[in-house]
């Protein structure tokens, strides 16, 4: 079964496509989509030379020298999807990069980074039948009109224990409390120090 391939250099101009993962047009998308199974399952009956001109199609690139079939395979479908479905949300992306700067960095990518608060976030939560309610300032937060300065030592004051302060608010991934806080969409982090 033929299909149309994506358009070589020559065919798109020399400005190039205005977005190099997204179809020109709806009715382009439409078809792109329609033509997608024919064209995943085509890689697997394509020689090695061809996947590698399919590839500098997709990629305006060479492949790596010796990279194995399957990675072509793989790569090339990925773009293909890529075009006909869409690519990755930009915030997305940004998380992978620094996921991938910290791999290369530290070798370690299990722990999530903190989640950043912006000043003016209200953090609430319930604890022994009372709600507690925590905005988030420049400096640290404010708690029944005191500035404190660490998320913790308020968690403490509130629960009487020790208690990580992001876990408490239901900041920190996979927490029990999770469920029965809620912050405001724009939370994101915990603030260091003591009570001020």
């Amino acid at each position: 079964m033929a299909f149309p391939m994506v358009p070589s250099d020559e065919e798109i101009g020399p400005q190039g496509p205005s977005c190099d993962s997204c179809p020109v047009d709806d009715r382009e998308a439409a078809e792109v989509r329609l033509e997608l199974p024919a064209r995943l399952e085509a890689l697997g009956m394509m020689d090695r030379d061809a996947l590698i001109a399919e590839w500098k199609r997709q990629f305006r690139a060479t492949p790596p020298d010796r990279i194995r079939r399957d990675l072509l395979e793989l790569a090339i479908a990925w773009k293909l999807q890529e075009r006909a479905l869409g690519g990755l949300k930009k915030t997305l992306a940004a998380e992978l990069r620094n996921l991938a700067e910290d791999l290369a960095a530290t070798g370690d990518i299990r722990r999530a980074r903190a989640p950043r608060l912006k000043a003016g976030a209200r953090l609430v939560r319930e604890w022994g039948g009372n709600i507690h309610e925590v905005t988030v300032t420049e400096t640290g937060f404010i708690w029944k009109g005191e500035v404190w300065t660490s998320l913790s030592a308020i968690a403490g004051e509130i629960t009487g224990a020790r208690w990580s302060g992001p876990r408490f608010f239901g900041l920190a991934t996979g927490s029990r409390a999770a469920g029965r806080s809620r912050a405001h969409p724009d939370a994101k982090q915990e603030g260091s120090g003591a009570h001020a």
